[in-house]
């Protein structure tokens, strides 16, 4: 069973501790709702567990190894930002991300996934043209991209509309199903689509 374990991790943002001693597994089946006040340190806390920041003090690891190449190739990192350029189009930002990210994929394939996420006619256009929740469709569709087992999603159902938003839920269920695992923060309140959500609460810290 795969694994993504996390040993007493403390995190410190301008002299201020985020969390401290903080231990979490990541198990394959299982989806996890980060939840807890702004700065409270989610962020930090997906950040640290995607590889992008630094934790001040604590170890994690991926299949009882440190992480490395093992465990990037098997995640998929979405932050509360869309990670787009956005003088791009779509087909572009999606084709560069795939090549970054070692997946082979072709253009039809790429013009097949934005028209399940009803971005017919878009696809062409520079990202900017397009509104918050396009762009965010747009930085979605990496989910069904590149194989993992990983995703870890921030505040993914921001600015969705509530097809998409269902078609996410589905999605996430399908993910656990297959034996993945997903850490997400979200305002928004799931559905019994999900599936089985387990949480795990962080504290605003003084």
């Amino acid at each position: 069973m795969s694994q993504l374990v996390a040993s007493e991790l403390s995190c410190i943002k301008q002299d201020r501790v985020l969390f401290d001693n903080l231990s979490v597994t990541l198990s394959a089946g299982q989806l996890v709702h980060l939840r807890g006040p702004n700065g409270a340190g989610k962020t930090s806390l997906l950040r640290i567990l995607a590889g992008l920041s630094a934790a001040d003090s604590g170890h994690i690891s991926w299949q009882n190894q440190s992480l490395g190449s093992d465990y990037f190739t098997q995640l998929v990192y979405l932050g509360h930002k869309n990670g787009l350029n956005l003088t791009l189009n779509a087909i572009e930002n999606l084709y560069y991300w795939c090549a970054q990210h070692g997946v082979k994929i072709s253009s039809a394939q790429l013009y097949d996934r934005l028209a399940a996420l009803e971005l017919t006619g878009l696809e062409t256009l520079p990202v900017k043209a397009l509104s918050a929740g396009q762009q965010r469709k747009v930085a979605l569709a990496r989910l069904w991209l590149k194989p993992a087992m990983v995703w870890l999603l921030d505040e993914p159902f921001t600015a969705l509309d509530i097809r998409t938003i269902g078609m996410l839920e589905n999605a996430l269920n399908n993910f656990v199903t297959q034996g993945g695992a997903v850490m997400l923060t979200s305002h928004h309140v799931m559905t019994s689509a999900v599936g089985k959500v387990q949480s795990l609460d962080l504290e605003y810290r003084w």
